[in-house]
């Protein structure tokens, strides 16, 4: 079966043109009818995929209508060429008014008062602004990198505090807190510390 299969294979090179001028069409999209497979043509309209005798390859462009090529069963060999030629698509766009403003009161009211919303551009600089950055940051919890690396970072103060025996102190440590200490253990007291 394997040796029936690699036989039904055959290598698909060709050229996408407009059937009009002969002139190349870039960037083509080829896909093999009902598969998942399919390229994307050159700058200068070259293709070549790798299908089954029998397959069919549907050609798609913006601009022009789709075109469909059946790849014959009886191929000699596994090598076959392709010239495909697209016929390019006319479209209808509906049909646009253009109106003056009525007077130069309105002209003023509008020039004033309406809102234009920003463009890309305006709302890239915005958002990269320095202090809005610092804000967000500020703002933002911490992901899941961040909570580990600052764990991690607290390990491994403490880690290098007791190998150096450095212990952390406590409050009950410090001499002066000791002097309040021993008398309220006598008493069975126990002072805050702060």
């Amino acid at each position: 079966m394997y040796g029936q299969t690699f036989q039904n294979l055959v290598q698909v090179d060709g050229v996408v043109m407009t059937s009009d001028s002969m002139r190349y069409v870039p960037n083509t999209t080829v896909v093999v009818k009902n598969q998942n497979r399919g390229v994307n043509c050159s700058n200068t309209g070259v293709f070549s995929i790798v299908c089954y005798k029998g397959d069919t390859l549907i050609f798609s462009n913006l601009g022009f209508r789709t075109k469909e090529i059946i790849i014959p069963k009886r191929i000699e060999g596994i090598y076959y060429s392709v010239v495909a030629l697209m016929v390019q698509d006319t479209f209808y766009l509906p049909e646009a008014i253009v109106r003056p403003l009525p007077s130069r009161e309105e002209f003023d009211y509008a020039f004033r008062y309406w809102y234009i919303p920003n463009d890309q551009y305006e709302i890239a600089r915005m958002n990269t602004n320095k202090y809005t950055l610092r804000a967000i940051a500020l703002t933002l919890p911490r992901d899941g990198r961040e909570s580990q690396a600052m764990y991690q970072a607290s390990q491994a103060k403490k880690c290098c505090l007791y190998r150096n025996a450095e212990w952390p102190t406590y409050e009950y440590s410090k001499p002066i807190c000791m002097g309040r200490l021993l008398p309220g253990m006598e008493a069975r007291r126990f002072p805050e510390f702060k």
